[in-house]
């Protein structure tokens, strides 16, 4: 185990350098000006020069690339295009928190709504109750998180008056589920992120324990006489769970990427919503440090599943 995860970690590294060449090279491709983006309207052509200058983007592309890799970790290369300059690692805490909260209570819905319904889905199949989570399933795969984020803000933040419909409220940075407002805004967007992995783990779940329920080993347990809570607790649904952890350890990076949708529709202020202002403003630093913290966060999310999942399920070895 421990020689497979230095090769991982090793592996790691030269993903994460490809990575950054494949940033670069998209950077330099998208159209406009970071410099013209940055002196905004009715900047003179001398002072769009001497922003190009500054910026290093007259220097070779060479230049330019080991510039922005090195000066992420040196902390020269400053994010120049929000409400202040600055490092842009600085930024990115600023912003972590607020997204780290949103992921983290967005998967906890989904695991404690997913995992019940698709459990009861499969031990009471083909009754209204499993007719009604698999529609609600395939609802919630189908529905963009957006239209959804869109649909409980007008119900409960216009119509009923119950929850704010976007922002963050007082705690701009920081935690913000330390306060009641804090929780207050916190709900339409966690529920709207969590809605599609609520689908997807349900399903899984539902479909894992059918699949167990059907071997030998769970027929074996009936025919000595236990209990059929212990039947179903005890031995199908630890075995079920394996691909289901599996499943929400990788949702992990995914929430991080596609909370970029949620934050941008809700007004939350992190990380998604600043990868979006950065590629509106033409920030190349912020977009290539984002772009390589959320390909380390997929990494690592994977690599401590595959861990897990050995753990889950001693059968499991690696070489």
């Amino acid at each position: 185990m421990i020689a497979y995860t230095i090769r991982r970690l090793a592996q790691m590294i030269l993903v994460l350098f490809g990575l950054t060449l494949l940033i670069f090279t998209l950077l330099k491709t998208m159209p406009g000006d970071p410099a013209r983006a940055f002196a905004g309207i009715g900047a003179t052509q001398a002072t769009i020069e001497g922003i190009r200058e500054q910026m290093g983007l007259n220097e070779p592309l060479p230049v330019q690339y080991w510039r922005l890799f090195s000066g992420l970790f040196t902390g020269e290369v400053q994010a120049m295009t929000f409400r202040r300059p600055g490092p842009v690692w600085e930024i990115i805490w600023e912003r972590l928190p607020a997204t780290v909260e949103l992921g983290f209570f967005g998967l906890l819905i989904a695991i404690l709504v997913s995992v019940p319904a698709g459990l009861l889905s499969a031990i009471y199949r083909n009754t209204p109750l499993d007719y009604g989570v698999t529609t609600a399933a395939l609802m919630g795969i189908s529905i963009p998180v957006f239209w959804f984020a869109l649909m409980l803000m007008i119900v409960f933040g216009v119509y009923l008056q119950w929850l704010p419909v976007s922002g963050r409220g007082d705690s701009l940075w920081g935690w913000s589920f330390l306060t009641l407002d804090g929780i207050r805004h916190l709900i339409i967007p966690s529920v709207a992120l969590a809605s599609v992995q609520m689908a997807l783990n349900a399903r899984l779940t539902r479909a894992s324990m059918l699949e167990v329920m059907r071997q030998d080993y769970v027929t074996t347990a009936r025919s000595k006489g236990l209990r059929e809570y212990v039947v179903l607790i005890k031995h199908a649904f630890r075995n079920a769970m394996a691909p289901v952890v599996t499943n929400v350890g990788l949702q992990i990076g995914t929430v991080f990427a596609g909370a970029v949708l949620t934050e941008t529709t809700t007004a939350w202020p992190g990380l998604g919503r600043l990868m979006v202002d950065a590629i509106l403003r033409r920030d190349q630093a912020v977009v290539f440090a984002l772009t390589l913290f959320l390909g380390m966060i997929f990494m690592v999310s994977y690599l401590v599943v595959d861990l897990f999942y050995a753990y889950i399920d001693p059968r499991i070895t690696y070489d």
